[in-house]
């Protein structure tokens, strides 16, 4: 779940976004750099390895909403991360084998990953892209002959949105994206926040500027707008773990660093 440098490639000596998220997780697909910083994370916030594992859940549930209850049949998945356990298409899947699913990453690492693992896929579908390109994203001769935008699409932006800074202009990046969407199409985003903690946050973010990504926290009110004039699920955007037990804390606020929300496009008037 990263957005890497423009142009970078496989940088083993600097810790990366996705790789350090590999290791909350208990992964392997990562280097002494990403662990070396990743520890520097958890002596500030030692629940992040079950933040993570919380997160993933929230993925899963959030999939299961779209395709199930939704009837979504198409989904990208932005800033998609380093395949893990119960990866977005899996969970697709078990509802209706036919959804089409596009991974989209510009780090190499996670897209040879990807492309290994799903070598055999018909309906899935790994992209090397860059999300904060949404014109070149959206135009993609790969992303466009494995989805129809004239037709609902749910778009993913989790734990992703938090790792593209202020000066490259997040809110316009996710405005094309919506405008490419037909009505009756989803977006999805969990973002870290700095309303409960924001001196816990900023230490977070202090330490990630020596990553390929940095960590850019927002308000509740930053998060909302996001959505633009997308008409927000309930129970709207809530603390991004409504539905689980918190991660085990001294504080049980410090796990509730973030926002989750899905919204839909509505139909023209």
């Amino acid at each position: 779940m990263t957005q890497s440098e423009p142009g970078a490639g496989l940088q083993p000596d600097k810790p990366n976004a996705a790789r350090m998220f590999d290791y909350y997780l208990g992964g392997k697909d990562n280097f002494a750099a990403d662990r070396a910083a990743a520890a520097a994370v958890l002596q500030v916030a030692p629940w992040m390895p079950e933040a993570a594992r919380q997160g993933r859940g929230l993925i899963a549930r959030t999939v299961r909403h779209l395709v199930q209850e939704r009837g979504i049949r198409q989904i990208l998945d932005l800033g998609s991360g380093l395949p893990t356990q119960d990866n977005v298409h899996e969970i697709a899947h078990r509802i209706d084998p036919e959804v089409r699913v596009v991974y989209v990453d510009d780090d190499p690492v996670v897209c040879a990953h990807g492309r290994a693992l799903l070598a055999d896929a018909k309906t899935v579908t790994v992209v090397q892209a860059d999300l904060r390109q949404p014109e070149q994203v959206l135009g993609h001769p790969e992303i466009t002959a494995a989805l129809d935008f004239d037709s609902p699409v749910a778009i993913l932006m989790m734990f992703v949105l938090h790792l593209v800074p202020d000066d490259q202009d997040p809110q316009r990046i996710v405005a094309t994206y919506r405008d490419g969407l037909a009505p009756g199409s989803y977006l999805a985003l969990s973002h870290a926040s700095t309303d409960v903690h924001p001196d816990l946050m900023s230490r977070i973010s202090a330490i990630y500027e020596r990553a390929n990504s940095p960590f850019v926290p927002r308000s509740h009110a930053d998060i909302s707008d996001f959505f633009g004039d997308f008409v927000l699920e309930p129970p709207g955007l809530v603390n991004m773990w409504p539905y689980t037990e918190p991660p085990s804390t001294e504080d049980p606020d410090v796990a509730r660093t973030g926002y989750s929300g899905v919204g839909c496009k509505p139909q023209r008037s």
